[in-house]
């Protein structure tokens, strides 16, 4: 076996100025503001009322959280949750889903999207999977800290000793995800620049499913199954629960190109 050249061992909590903050914490947090600037850049490139931004950062924050923590609880541990219901409340003990704050986000924005009749609501989608996919890097970033959501046994020179966990070295499936999230960022991102108004109304929202959720199908086959009920079964809970997603990200794209298509006639 080739030996790992990580052993991991960091304490998923630090302090600054006596305060204790939690490495998951501080990059979920980190994420939202470096989110809420780029949006703000994106609301002043397109003459939207900045104002504005303040009132989606508050749907998005608290449909984030309690759509991941539902999510989590509802997903991957209903036994327990069911039985013992006020523990859900319990954020400190960890447990969050990105297929549940993936359907949080999208409550959020429709929200938003019904109290401002002059937008429509894939046009606030587009532009949030932008910063969502950067906001995935960190979220991932947070859990190779926290030494959780590891991968399978590995041989490979890369992989990582999660000392707190065990001895064995793992596929450090936090950085794969991490890094593929943050290359979905910079293509959105980018594409997005290139061509903003001219992009048909669900592309982006379309590949950002895709892509986000093809990756995590992909790479779910090297992460340690994290529910019990779903052990020896063909797939994972995070593969079938990715599935139903890149399925509407193909009917978006669909549904994009005919639009695209739809304008380009009428001109």
């Amino acid at each position: 076996m080739i030996p790992a050249i990580i052993n991991w061992n960091v304490t998923p909590g630090f302090e600054i100025l006596g305060i204790e903050l939690r490495w998951y914490g501080f990059l979920f947090a980190f994420s939202f503001i470096i989110g809420y600037m780029i949006m703000e850049k994106i609301f002043k490139w397109e003459n939207v009322p900045v104002k504005e931004l303040d009132r989606l950062a508050i749907y998005m924050i608290i449909s984030t959280i309690v759509g991941a923590r539902l999510g989590h609880c509802l997903f991957y541990q209903p036994e327990y949750y069911l039985m013992h219901p006020i523990e859900i409340l319990n954020l400190r003990q960890g447990g969050l889903a990105s297929h549940g704050a993936g359907v949080g986000i999208l409550f959020a924005l429709w929200l938003f999207a019904r109290k401002r009749p002059k937008t429509s609501y894939l046009w606030v989608v587009d532009r949030i999977v932008i910063v969502v996919a950067l906001s995935g890097f960190f979220i991932r970033l947070g859990n190779f800290f926290n030494s959780e959501i590891y991968g399978i046994e590995a041989s490979v020179p890369w992989a990582v000793i999660f000392e707190r966990i065990d001895n064995i070295p793992r596929h450090p499936v936090q950085l794969y995800e991490s890094i593929s999230y943050l290359a979905i960022f910079i293509f959105l991102f980018f594409r997005y620049v290139k061509e903003k108004a001219k992009i048909p109304e669900g592309y982006l929202t379309g590949m950002f499913l895709i892509l986000v959720f093809g990756a995590r199908f992909i790479l779910e086959i090297w992460k340690t199954e994290q529910t019990d009920f779903m052990s020896g079964t063909l797939l994972s809970m995070g593969q079938i629960l990715s599935i139903p997603f890149v399925l509407i990200g193909f009917y978006l794209l669909y549904y994009s190109k005919n639009k695209s298509r739809a304008g380009r006639s009428k001109n």
